[in-house]
């Protein structure tokens, strides 16, 4: 055949032959390495990375006493030492494997440390022990530094202190310092978000308030039962707006609301408010910041089709994109001049906007500015919102 070629079928079986010994090498060779390892340095770089995974966890609440204590054993394990100490300027933060004698010596084996940021290596002069069985007789202390400031020191004690414990002490010491400015900088942004949502509920429109309120008023003597239900949907609506749950939802949690609120609002505008759905059940329970849709569609509607004679249709899409799920809020209102849109999400506060910037920057602290708002409009054109979250990200869960 033109433009192929064969290689000659000895050569093929025979290549075949040694591609299928070298894989039952392996195999061979993996079943008997202990516990499935192919060599003793991938068990050992498993162990190693498996350990700190687990001090991590612990750590996730910051370097204080409880989070240290329960990833003393790790740390402890990390650094193959008998025992360890971390302490601050208070005293004794958490210990491992430390007799009783020689963690009333931790904070002043530590003092020096804390006080010029340097690691020292202690003899058996300075780490005294009555009882000739212990194992403790030399010490590595390393700072902990975050922020350049000394916040506790790390201690590895043993029978005896080389480069090598000194070299990897002060690697979990700094490991440690990272650890604490994650958790510092995820308790930050648990602030952030509060206050964010905080202000998002106070910006809840009180137009909105008013005329659900009127439209259920309007229903109470022609028809009673549409006054119910409506008032029902008002009462679900606000105890989801102003809960204090966690900061994010599932997408149908979220989609739920919005239904309840686009339920009030054709209340009042009737058939001059058309709402098209169209929602792939597979991303239902990807998880979204809380309050990230409705502020989106009251927009749609209070900017986009209230001023406009004929009112118009809102269009709520979200679909399933491999790791990402897409929503997409759309009307066919009046538009709206980007100028201000910007000024919106700048967060400018004389922006006419139900919280356009706010959602906006609740998803880029969340997710990364790769994952905030979309917006195209122009006067006249209506207004198409677009944004994506992950399905998958760490620290993002509904809360129990």
């Amino acid at each position: 055949m033109s433009g192929s070629f064969h290689l000659p079928t000895a050569i093929v079986v025979a290549g075949g032959m040694v591609l299928l010994w070298v894989l039952l090498r392996l195999v061979r060779h993996g079943r008997s390495a202990r516990r499935g390892f192919v060599s003793d340095v991938d068990e050992a770089t498993y162990r190693t990375l498996h350990t700190a995974s687990l001090a991590a966890r612990h750590l996730q609440g910051g370097l204080s006493p409880d989070s240290t204590a329960r990833a003393a054993r790790h740390l402890r394990g990390l650094l193959g030492s008998p025992a360890l100490a971390v302490t601050d300027s208070t005293g004794l933060v958490a210990s491992d494997g430390l007799p009783d004698v020689h963690v009333r010596q931790a904070h002043d084996h530590a003092a020096e440390v804390l006080r010029t940021g340097r690691t020292i290596v202690l003899g058996p002069d300075k780490v005294q022990c009555s009882d000739p069985d212990c194992p403790v007789r030399t010490a590595v202390v390393a700072p902990v530094v975050t922020d350049e400031r000394v916040v506790a020191a790390l201690a590895a004690y043993g029978p005896q202190a080389s480069a090598g414990l000194a070299r990897a002490t002060e690697e979990v010491a700094g490991w440690m310092a990272t650890q604490g400015e994650l958790a510092e900088l995820g308790q930050q942004r648990s602030r952030a978000m509060e206050a964010e949502l905080r202000a998002l509920r106070a910006q809840i429109s009180p137009h909105f308030i008013y005329n659900a309120l009127a439209a259920i008023a309007s229903f109470v003597r022609t028809d009673p039962d549409r006054a119910r239900e409506l008032l029902l949907e008002f009462a679900d609506f606000t105890r989801y707006a102003l809960r204090r749950g966690g900061a994010f939802t599932t997408l149908a949690e979220e989609l739920r609301n919005v239904e309840r609120y686009l339920v009030l609002e054709q209340a009042r505008f009737g058939e001059r408010l058309r709402i098209s759905l169209l929602i792939a059940p597979e991303v239902l329970p990807v998880t979204v910041p809380y309050l990230a849709i409705q502020p989106l569609v009251e927009n749609a509607v209070r900017h986009g089709l209230a001023g406009k004679e004929h009112g118009g249709t809102v269009r709520i899409v979200a679909t399933d994109d491999g790791a990402t799920a897409t929503i997409t809020i759309e009307d066919d209102g009046v538009g709206s001049d980007p100028t201000v849109v910007r000024a919106a999400l700048d967060g400018r506060p004389d922006a006419d906007s139900v919280g356009l910037g706010n959602v906006d920057a609740r998803l880029r602290q969340v997710y990364g500015d790769d994952f905030g708002l979309v917006v195209e409009t122009e006067v006249g054109a209506g207004t198409k919102v677009t944004f994506r979250v992950p399905k998958y990200a760490p620290g993002v869960h509904v809360s129990t």
